[in-house]
């Protein structure tokens, strides 16, 4: 799905690991995590809901937001879902 949304900007070659942050490494605004997050509302529904999940975040927490600490939230959504 991020792949999707960094292929939009040209940015297809750009390398993504669980460290890479959103804001800082890839210079996604947050209409680019809107749609990111349209994306996981599409692919899981209600049992991931990112408006949810950064709601609970400081600003600065939202601006240093990882590839990785996303994907632990998805996982731990789906696991706890018990569809996973």
């Amino acid at each position: 799905m991020l792949a999707a949304v960094l292929d939009e900007y040209g940015l297809q070659d750009t390398e993504v690991t669980m460290a890479t942050r959103f804001t800082e490494d890839l210079e996604l605004e947050s209409i680019d995590l809107v749609t990111l997050a349209g994306r996981l509302q599409e692919r899981w529904g209600d049992r991931v809901n990112f408006a949810e999940f950064i709601a609970g975040m400081e600003l600065d927490e939202i601006i240093e937001l990882s590839v990785g600490r996303l994907v632990e939230y998805v996982v731990a959504r789906l696991t706890t879902d018990g569809r996973g």
